[in-house]
């Protein structure tokens, strides 16, 4: 999956140092944005952490997201690489998608539409009852353009659901309850998750049917939010705690000068999910939890015994929480259907870029840059590897 002109750090001594760099943090988290095809980069970072001898403590993810996360967590530390590569291996494309894009006149979004029509083996097949079910009633699970069927079969093949109660790598999932539009999260520290739960992540209507829980129907938790980073800004924490979380559209992004332009910049803003509000609001809020935290400590010892200040108190932060979002880059032939490119050649490319591009992190630690004392989150900005702000 890596590209061969890129060689990362894999010795011993590298693996080391980087390791016990981190060994302050007393939490490493992985969220993991949904967006298709796009999530083979979420591969190459992963891949990136485990040469070093990292492994998360925590992975949140939405749609893809939840499946990566599913295949690292569902497995143990000796096979999960291997388990992520092969699902990517499994649902690659070599042919048609990349014979149709040698042709001039065949653009990416042609070659895309071989897989709007044909599916894809390993992950989605075409729904045959599809069009009866335009206007005809049927079971909400059937309304869809495509089964899953394929997908659920691939992942009970790759991930022991019974790791997700047993590893110490806690896995959570987001979707969205169809009924009354809540992002509800499944948790493997609170429930038994199930490949369920992750295939309900994933299920992104109107092409893929709702996968029901519990009696409740649920569908890909990034039609509310794909950037699943409020609950981890939201848990309260009294520990240092790096969040590494993998942007897969790009919040940012020029005027679009023709339709499809506009259609692909509609896509990144879509899904790229609010993740800016989301962190500035988080760091709104965790300022004033670590000003409250210091303004109790200049209190005497004997008034800390009042009941009203010990409440107070507990909404208090003392330790500071650094997130490295890291952007993916755009390939040069990315149109508004690179979610759906699964091409031999856009996966490795992609797969490449999340390798290098987390290394590089990995050997810049911006997590050791003395920020603001008052700041309860500090946020890193990492695109093509490099560090472009700190704030």
């Amino acid at each position: 999956m890596a590209d061969q002109g890129f060689s990362p750090p894999h010795n011993g001594a590298n693996e080391s140092e980087t390791a016990h760099s981190l060994h302050r943090f007393g939490q490493v988290v992985l969220v993991l944005q949904g967006g298709g095809a796009l999530g083979a980069y979420h591969g190459g970072v992963y891949e990136a952490l485990h040469l070093a001898g990292v492994e998360p403590d925590w992975i949140v993810g939405t749609s893809i997201g939840a499946i990566n996360g599913g295949l690292i967590a569902g497995n143990a530390k000796d096979v999960r690489l291997e388990r992520i590569k092969r699902f990517w291996k499994l649902i690659e494309y070599e042919w048609p998608l990349q014979a149709a894009r040698w042709f001039p006149f065949v653009g990416q979004s042609t070659a895309n539409l071989l897989t709007i029509v044909g599916g894809n083996p390993e992950f989605f097949k075409p729904n045959p009852y599809a069009p009866f079910a335009l206007r005809t009633q049927t079971e909400p699970e059937h309304a869809s353009f495509y089964s899953v069927e394929p997908l659920r079969r691939t992942l009970h093949r790759l991930i022991d659901a019974d790791m997700f109660s047993r590893w110490p790598t806690r896995l959570t999932v987001g979707a969205a309850k169809v009924t009354t539009s809540e992002m509800v999260y499944f948790d493997s520290a609170e429930i038994p998750l199930r490949v369920d739960h992750i295939v309900a992540s994933g299920a992104l209507p109107p092409a893929f049917p709702p996968v029901r829980i519990d009696g409740t129907l649920y569908w890909d938790g990034g039609i509310v939010s794909n950037t699943p980073l409020d609950i981890v800004l939201d848990e309260h924490r009294r520990r240092p705690v790096l969040v590494i979380e993998v942007q897969l559209w790009d919040a940012e992004g020029p005027e679009p000068r023709t339709i499809m332009e506009g259609l692909m910049r509609e896509k990144d803003i879509r899904f790229s999910s609010r993740a800016e509000t989301s962190i500035m609001r988080a760091k709104e809020l965790h300022r004033v939890r670590m000003m409250v935290s210091k303004l109790l400590k200049r209190l005497p010892p004997e008034d800390m015994v009042e009941p009203e200040l010990l409440r107070i108190a507990s909404e208090g932060m003392d330790e500071v929480m650094h997130v490295v979002r890291l952007l993916a880059p755009r390939l040069s032939y990315d149109d508004q259907t690179k979610d759906i490119d699964f091409s031999q050649d856009g996966i490795a490319q992609r797969w490449a870029a999340g390798l290098r591009d987390m290394t590089e992190v990995l050997k810049a630690e911006p997590w050791n840059i003395c920020g603001d004392e008052m700041e309860g989150i500090v946020l890193h900005e990492a695109h093509a590897g490099e560090v472009m702000e700190t704030r």
